[in-house]
């Protein structure tokens, strides 16, 4: 598996040119809800969807506001509206949490840590996902893309 989140934009029209592998950026957000060069595309990220790739929502709330503030304060909608992006373009099948967590980030208060995921499943479930696209966001996706690239 060859992760995206870190290429820039040419760099990743290289991959999926030269690549058969499903794409998969494991930590990264929607350009169209905050424009940060870090973030992907839409037409990026029709070429995951195209791929049968997925997306892992980056946490960091600099890649998640529309303003870019790295504000501890803002809330877990904003995180939503990026799943439901993601979902919108990708499906459920190719969404899932890429948090970055290692990555020196700032994060939403309301989580912080891993330990606040439960926050967040909460607050999916109160927007309307079912427990089936919950379990598919938190891991079968991402086991699904690794048992499709593992090579043993």
């Amino acid at each position: 598996m060859l992760d995206l989140s870190h290429l820039n934009e040419q760099g990743f029209w290289d991959v999926e040119r030269l690549s058969q592998a499903p794409l998969v950026a494991t930590h990264t957000a929607a350009h169209a809800l905050c424009p940060s060069a870090r973030n992907l595309t839409d037409r990026q990220l029709d070429a995951i969807r195209a791929s049968d790739g997925m997306v892992g929502l980056n946490f960091d709330v600099a890649d998640l506001r529309a303003d870019a503030h790295m504000d501890p304060n803002t809330p877990l909608s904003v995180m939503i509206q990026h799943i439901d992006y993601l979902v919108e373009r990708l499906g459920i099948d190719g969404v899932g949490f890429g948090s970055d967590f290692d990555g020196g980030i700032t994060v939403a208060q309301e989580i912080q840590d891993v330990s606040g995921l439960p926050r967040l499943l909460a607050a999916l479930r109160a927007h309307g996902y079912d427990e089936s696209a919950l379990r598919k966001l938190t891991h079968q996706n991402w086991l699904r893309i690794l048992n499709q690239t593992w090579r043993s």
